[in-house]
C-alpha cells in the first residue's frame, strides 16, 4: 500500500481510500506536505491539523467550484464540489468522537454533497428509510425501471458520502443495477445527526431498507441484494441470515468475530482503522464503560450465523488486511452450508487491493464485486 506517512497507519489509509475514491494526487500531497511532523506524533495527537489542512483545501476547491458555477461552467463545479466532499469527509473520519466542531464539518460534508449531486450526478437522489419511528439517511442511485438493487452498507467510521465517493454505485449502475447507499445506526449521519447506535441484530435495518424499497416502482423487488464493508462484512451476512427477501450478499472484507479483533486490539495486535480508536468504537455502539463495551463485542460474531444464509454468498478479503484475519473469510465460507453459492475471492499483494477491503486498490474490488453480482442477478 503507498503510505504517504509510514509511521502512521490511520493518516496513510485515510490517504490511499481518497486517492482511490476520485482526490487528485498533486491536491493531497499539497494538504498532507505541511503536516508530515504532526504524522510522527502518533495517530491520535495531530488529527486537529489533519482537518485544518484538508478543510483548507477543501475551501480552496469551493472557491474554485463557486466561480465556475457562475461561468455556467456546471459539470466542472459539481466536479469541484465532489472533490471537495471527499476530502472533508475523510479528514473529518479521523477526529475523536468529542472533537469541537466535528458536527460542523459533517453538516458542511451534507451540504457540498448535495451541490455535487446538483450540478454532477442529478440522478443519485436523497432518500430516508423510514426505520422504528425514525429514519435511516441514504443516497439511492436508479438504473430505470424495475431494476434490480443493491443495497450498500458502510462499516464502522465510513459514511454514505464514502460510498458514494467509491463509485461502486456507478459500477453497479453500468450493469443496470440501483444502489441504495445507507447511513445505518452507528454510522454517517445516523449516528452524528440523529444519535442512532449500533445493534447486533443487523436484520432491523435490513428489513428497514427491503420495506423502503419494496414501496418503490422502480425496484424489482424478487432482486435486492445487500453488500457490506468493513464491518459491514459482519452486518450484511448477519442480516442475510435472518431477512430472508434478500437475495444475496455480500461481505466487502469478512468480519467474522469482530470481538476477538476487539481484545487483539488492546494488545496493540493488528492496526487500527480511525485514530481516537477506543472512543470511537464506544461512540458507535453507545458505550461509556471501555470493559462493559469489551464483554459486550463478543456478541459481535458470525458463528452460528452465517449457517443460516440461504442465498449466493460472496466474500472479498485482501491477503494482507493489517485490520482483519484473513482467516475469518476462510471460518466464513466454510461455515456458509446453507449457501448455493458461496465464493471466496482473496486478492493478492501482485494483483493489488491486498489491504483492508481493498483500499489499497479499491476500483479493483469494486469490478469484482459488481460483474458477481450482475451475474447472479442476471
Amino acid at each position: 500500500m503507498f503510505e504517504y506517512f509510514p509511521e502512521n497507519y490511520p493518516w496513510s489509509l485515510g490517504v490511499v481510500a481518497t486517492l482511490n475514491s476520485g482526490g487528485l494526487i498533486d491536491e493531497v500531497d499539497r494538504a498532507c506536505r505541511p503536516i508530515r511532523e504532526a504524522a510522527t506524533r502518533g495517530e491520535d495527537a495531530g488529527t486537529p491539523d489533519f482537518l485544518r489542512a484538508w478543510t483548507a483545501l477543501t475551501d480552496q476547491l469551493v472557491g474554485q467550484a463557486e466561480e465556475a458555477e457562475k461561468a455556467g461552467h456546471r459539470r466542472t463545479a459539481g466536479q469541484l464540489y465532489a472533490r471537495a466532499t471527499n476530502y472533508l469527509a475523510q479528514a473529518e473520519r479521523l477526529q475523536s468522537a468529542s472533537a469541537e466542531g466535528r458536527l460542523d464539518s459533517y453538516r458542511r460534508v451534507l451540504e457540498l454533497q448535495q451541490k455535487a449531486f446538483d450540478l454532477k450526478d442529478p440522478g443519485i437522489t436523497r432518500v430516508e428509510v423510514p426505520y422504528e419511528g425514525t429514519t435511516l439517511p441514504a443516497y439511492f442511485s436508479s438504473a430505470g425501471e424495475r431494476a434490480p438493487v443493491m443495497i450498500m452498507w458502510n462499516g464502522l467510521d465510513s459514511t454514505k458520502e464514502h460510498m458514494y465517493a467509491s463509485g461502486h454505485w456507478a459500477e453497479l449502475a453500468a450493469r443496470g443495477i440501483s444502489c441504495l447507499m445507507v447511513d445505518c445506526p452507528g454510522s454517517g449521519e445516523a449516528l452524528r445527526v440523529q444519535g442512532l447506535t449500533a445493534r447486533v441484530d443487523t436484520e432491523a435495518w435490513a428489513s428497514a431498507c427491503v420495506d423502503y424499497l419494496e414501496t418503490r416502482d422502480d425496484v424489482d423487488p424478487a432482486r435486492i441484494g445487500l453488500v457490506g464493508w468493513s464491518l459491514g462484512g459482519y452486518y450484511a451476512p448477519r442480516a442475510a441470515a435472518f431477512e430472508k427477501r434478500l437475495a444475496l450478499v455480500v461481505a466487502w472484507g469478512a468480519n467474522h468475530d469482530w470481538g476477538a479483533v476487539q481484545r487483539r486490539r488492546l494488545e496493540r495486535e493488528g492496526e487500527r482503522p480511525v485514530p481516537h480508536y477506543w472512543e470511537h468504537v464506544r461512540w458507535v455502539w453507545g458505550y461509556e464503560d471501555l470493559d462493559e463495551f469489551i464483554a459486550f463485542a463478543d456478541r459481535i460474531n458470525l458463528d452460528g450465523v452465517v449457517e443460516r444464509i440461504t442465498v449466493p454468498f460472496l466474500i472479498c478479503h485482501g491477503e494482507r488486511d493489517r485490520q482483519i484475519p484473513l482467516e475469518y473469510a476462510h471460518r466464513s465460507y466454510e461455515q456458509a452450508v446453507g449457501s448455493p453459492r458461496r465464493d471466496l475471492r482473496i486478492f493478492t499483494a501482485e494483483e493489488g487491493a491486498s489491504e483492508h477491503i481493498g483500499l489499497d486498490h479499491l476500483g479493483h474490488v469494486s469490478t469484482y464485486i459488481a460483474d458477481w453480482v450482475s451475474d447472479v442477478l442476471g
